[in-house]
């Protein structure tokens, strides 16, 4: 493998160990796409470095368990924004879903 892309895998996986983030925003930390993040992190980090992908594997097991509850979390914001809009525009409440 060439260095460059190993060393890359490296700091990524001390970045999601540092500050405990999501594939989505180490991918946008490091202006790099999600699946090269995830290749990086879980291919390349493994031959490279095995206990610190034992280390980093751990943050996103973590993040793959509750991705249903964020999912969740942030359905129930967009709707609670929606109906502040329409209560806001003066629809009646029978109009607002």
């Amino acid at each position: 493998m060439r260095q460059d892309i190993e060393d890359r895998a490296i700091r990524l996986g001390k970045y999601i160990i540092r500050t405990g983030a999501t594939v989505r925003q180490a991918a946008r930390a490091f202006g790099m796409s999600k699946s090269s993040v995830h290749k990086d992190v879980h291919e390349r980090l493994r031959s490279a470095h095995p206990g610190l992908y034992a280390e980093v594997r751990e943050i996103l097991d973590y993040h793959h368990a509750v991705r249903h509850l964020r999912g969740g979390a942030a359905t129930r914001r967009r709707w609670r924004l929606i109906r502040q809009q329409q209560e806001t525009a003066g629809l009646p409440r029978d109009l607002i879903r």
